[in-house]
């Protein structure tokens, strides 16, 4: 006999409702907007300009702009769509993959955007503290515990590994699952979207955990400053400047190619799978 949960049953509906892919797509062109803006400062710090490169750094650079609140209380509601709509998947399963692996993915990518609702949020309110700042700080009492070092040489590792992940997604354009039958040259740009900004993504969090992995290794806590340190230190190596503005570019069309999957991506519809 067959035992039915209610709380479970009404959660798996909510999860797979119309409502929740209008939530999705929200959250979808939030992150889109964000990676568009972090790539165009990335292009202007490379020429010169100065600017925090990362995510709390793009909403503060939106912040400053006319209607520049009301666009980060609208992208705050983003994130907090995306971080629910990848919560529930982390609960109640991802369409169309099976197993643990995709829950666990779902599950850090809720968090990592619930953390950015609140960021945008504290923006609203006055907050001023560098992302990369905070970054540094964690890192820093975690090195002052008994294992410490071990601890944020893990996360490097985990960043390090996601970036991997995101090479491997990029190269192979296996992103192009999230999608179903699209006419063919509107296909063939969304494959070279994906390709070139998911693999300057790659790029950016690989070098991103590198510099957490040696943060922990030479106990220098302000290498573990997050996106906006890799940016400054691949400006301070040969060619630097070039480099920062060619991952900025490719971050740009990983904005765009976030458009097209706030379109374009299968979501939640709440039609039976």
């Amino acid at each position: 006999m067959t035992t039915v949960n209610p709380v479970q049953d009404v959660g798996e509906k909510v999860a797979e409702s119309q409502p929740m892919g209008w939530v999705a797509r929200a959250g979808l062109a939030a992150r889109a907007l964000v990676y568009l803006a972090v790539g165009w400062l990335a292009v202007l710090v490379a020429a010169g300009g100065r600017a925090d490169v990362d995510q709390r750094g793009a909403l503060s650079e939106v912040l400053t702009q006319p209607m520049g609140g009301a666009v980060v209380a609208a992208m705050a509601v983003g994130f907090a769509g995306y971080a629910v709509w990848r919560l529930s998947e982390a609960a109640f399963g991802v369409k169309g993959e099976d197993g643990a692996g995709p829950r666990v993915k779902s599950l850090a990518r809720g968090l990592a955007y619930g953390v950015l609702a609140f960021g945008a949020v504290a923006l609203l309110a006055g907050t001023r503290e560098s992302q990369s700042g905070e970054q540094a700080q964690l890192a820093g009492t975690a090195m002052q515990q008994t294992g410490g070092h071990w601890l944020v040489a893990a996360a490097g590792v985990i960043v390090v590994g996601v970036g991997i992940a995101m090479l491997y997604e990029g190269w192979s354009s296996a992103f192009m699952r999230y999608f179903g039958y699209l006419p063919q040259p509107r296909r063939t740009v969304i494959v070279w979207l994906g390709s070139v900004g998911t693999v300057s993504r790659g790029i950016v969090f690989f070098v991103t955990g590198a510099l957490i992995i040696v943060a922990a290794w030479t106990t220098q806590p302000e290498m573990a400053g997050g996106i906006d340190e890799a940016f400054r230190t691949l400006l301070d190596q040969p060619f630097g400047g070039l480099l920062v503005a060619a991952l900025g570019c490719g971050l740009i069309v990983f904005g765009i190619y976030g458009m097209a999957e706030a379109v374009w991506r299968h979501v939640p519809d709440g039609q039976p799978a």
